[in-house]
């Protein structure tokens, strides 16, 4: 059955005629269904919002709440997550605590029935181009869920005020979908009120935002990646159940990550895998599939007569430049 919070919202936009707000509700009913594994009474509530009349719509003498506050395109942006578990490499305790917390939505309601809730917030903490965001989104998938991405250019605002404003009323729209919402850089706005470098505007900023996470309702999943730990405010870090490091791929993950390549590609790559494994040990994931991407390319502008060998030798070369730069 779905919760009370969402059928209680589902009354109160009935009553109040707001066919917009009725419709975000339903959805998030449909999704939470959808995660129990109710296909049924999904499928039928999906059947019934389709055929949503027109006539219900409210007509301007009507007072009405609008769910989509003002500009709330400016403060979020949504995605249509598409990346299954199976299709990142990750070490096998990220994977481990990846399923676990999966299997504890998709499951919450047995945790309910013994009182307990859902853990449903997520830090994630590495350097770039390791797979935060796709952690991300591979939780919004696993679960069907929608997900939400923080934009801070709406957000942060230059007067006093005015970006705690901004993040009540995105919070305010958030709390009515069953959905994963993505903080990116979190550091950018969650950072430590002991810094004396900082204004007081910015202690205000981050007071706020975590009691507006404290009220969030446990069906919004949040996800909050950082590449600086360190500037994140002590309380932050309270906040959030689980806390994942994203390293950089060991030879045993680039290992898989190559014996996956070649089968997707279907190419044997010309050369030793050890070799190959050895130079691409201390690039991100991100420049590691940019490696990839680029022999297919070469490939495929070589064609018909490509040379792989030739073609995975420059691209090791073009490896070993981006390694020095790196250091540099």
């Amino acid at each position: 059955m779905a919760r009370a919070d969402l059928l209680l919202k589902l009354v109160r936009a009935s009553l109040s005629g707001d066919s917009n707000l009725i419709k975000k509700v339903v959805q998030a009913v449909i999704a939470e269904e959808r995660v129990k594994q109710h296909n049924v009474i999904a499928n039928q509530l999906e059947e019934a919002l389709n055929t949503f009349p027109a006539s219900l719509a409210p007509s301007p003498s009507r007072s009405v709440t609008p769910v989509l506050y003002d500009k709330i395109d400016s403060f979020l942006y949504s995605i249509s997550p598409n990346k299954p578990l199976g299709n990142l490499v990750l070490n096998s305790l990220v994977v481990n605590a990846i399923r676990e917390f999966v299997l504890e939505f998709a499951r919450a309601d047995v945790l309910r029935s013994y009182s307990l809730e859902p853990r449903n917030r997520v830090l994630l903490v590495g350097e770039p181009g390791n797979g935060k965001t796709s952690i991300a989104e591979v939780i919004a998938t696993e679960l069907m869920l929608p997900m939400f991405v923080i934009r801070y250019d709406g957000i942060i605002g230059s007067y006093l005020g005015e970006t705690a404003s901004r993040l009540e009323k995105m919070f305010n729209f958030i709390k009515t979908q069953q959905c994963v919402l993505f903080f990116d850089e979190f550091d950018a706005i969650g950072k430590e009120r002991g810094d004396e470098h900082e204004t007081g505007e910015i202690k205000r900023v981050v007071s706020s935002l975590l009691l507006q996470i404290d009220k969030l309702p446990s069906y919004v999943i949040v996800v909050a990646a950082t590449n600086h730990s360190e500037l994140l405010d002590k309380a932050v870090w309270r906040r959030f159940q689980i806390k994942l490091n994203i390293d950089k791929p060991n030879k045993d993950l680039i290992k898989n990550w190559l014996d996956r390549f070649e089968s997707n590609f279907g190419h044997k790559l010309p050369a030793a895998k050890a070799s190959i494994v050895n130079k691409l040990h201390g690039l991100s994931f991100a420049e590691i599939e940019e490696f990839g991407l680029s022999i297919r390319r070469r490939f495929v502008l070589s064609m018909p007569a490509p040379n792989l060998r030739e073609i995975v030798n420059f691209s090791l070369e073009e490896v070993e430049d981006k390694k020095g730069f790196n250091n540099a």
